[in-house]
């Protein structure tokens, strides 16, 4: 039995509450979704709450690229710099899809990740000891090393000097020459740098990877000791190669000019590949020495174009300083970008070579 005090809802009530509850409804799902798919939820904050753009979608990165932002650094060196941090973040977002499917149980590619990342710190001075190892020149090398100049090595400064001294070059080869050298320290520079990574973070990793069963533990130590074994064989097979071309001289069928290019080539013939598939490469690292060419032109481009801002921003015309900034910005974009590209495409011939996966060479 109904009280008769107890008012009854009328249908235009009921109809009311209804449709506030569904409009709730909808509001909270609209919103939940918003923070679900949203810019702003998938990726970091911009930096300093400003609302600016970040340039990397992982956030370690992005706090390298603002911190490098403030150094003195060489354009052409910040711009390497933009480039292997591209390529480090596409390698680390390609992890992360292998991780899900359970592909890198050992850890041995997160491993490889973390070195080539400390390997960036070290090469760009971002490590905490950069007084301690020799700074890079803010040139291109090829055009500001001076007569007296050495390569920090006593085995290459007299290979060098009895190569310039012999006539067998022209100043043309003398220069491919002397291009393969820098190469050749900066390759040596490059494995110190690693050595000295892996000793100092041995420790470290033992720790972390100590809740591994002992087989897997002891593969990823054994891993990163490989690489540098690796890595040191290369050096000496490059210095082999000096060796012999400096006091031979250039052969009329040599089949590439760049040192990267010839790396790569050089590695290929050594690997386990039929003659149909070292043809097929070696068109494929022609297409590529015309890359690694153009890239190196826009370099000269970028420095000769920072050159002409500082002495136009010296004059003081503001009109003049900001066209010649934005072609500045417009060069560095493109730089940036053919340099991402190149060292992919490298990365990609030494994975075809090597077959293995992660593992590439080192710029």
């Amino acid at each position: 039995q109904i009280h008769r005090n107890v008012k009854v809802p009328t249908l235009d009530i009921v109809l009311r509450m209804k449709l506030r509850c569904l409009v709730v409804a909808l509001c909270v799902g609209v919103g939940a979704m918003a923070g679900k798919y949203s810019r702003e939820f998938n990726e970091p904050e911009p930096s300093g709450g400003d609302g600016q753009t970040m340039e990397f979608r992982i956030a370690k990165l992005n706090q390298v690229w603002e911190k490098a932002k403030r150094m003195q650094l060489s354009p052409v060196r910040q711009a390497e710099l933009h480039s292997d941090i591209k390529i480090q973040e596409k390698d680390e977002l390609q992890w992360k899809k292998v991780k899900v499917q359970g592909l890198d149980e050992n850890g041995e590619k997160e491993a490889q990740l973390r070195r080539n990342f400390n390997v960036i710190l070290a090469k760009y001075g971002m490590d905490g000891k950069r007084d301690t190892r020799p700074l890079e020149s803010n040139h291109l090398k090829d055009h500001d090393t001076k007569e007296g100049d050495t390569f920090e090595d006593p085995r290459l400064d007299k290979l060098w000097n009895k190569a310039k001294s012999s006539g067998k070059f022209s100043n043309e080869e003398l220069l491919s020459l002397k291009r393969e050298f820098q190469h050749h320290k900066d390759k040596t520079y490059e494995y110190n740098i690693l050595m000295d990574t892996v000793s100092r973070t041995e420790e470290i990793h033992k720790n972390v990877i100590s809740s591994l069963e002992g087989d897997t533990k002891e593969h990823v130590l054994h891993q990163k000791h490989t690489d540098l074994k690796q890595k040191m064989r290369d050096l000496n097979q490059g210095f082999e190669r000096l060796s012999k071309l400096s006091h031979e001289g250039f052969t009329e069928d040599s089949e590439f000019r760049e040192p990267r290019v010839i790396e790569l080539w050089e590695a290929a013939k050594r690997a386990n590949l039929s003659s149909d598939e070292l043809d097929s490469l070696k068109e494929e690292l022609r297409h590529f020495e015309t890359k690694v060419e153009k890239h190196s032109h826009y370099q000269e481009q970028l420095e000769l174009s920072h050159q002409k801002l500082r002495h136009v921003e010296s004059l003081g015309d503001k009109e003049h300083i900001k066209r010649n900034q934005e072609k500045y910005e417009t060069l560095a974009e493109k730089t940036r970008e053919m340099g991402y590209k190149m060292k992919k495409h490298m990365q990609d011939l030494s994975n075809k070579i090597s077959r293995e996966g992660l593992g590439h060479i080192e710029l």
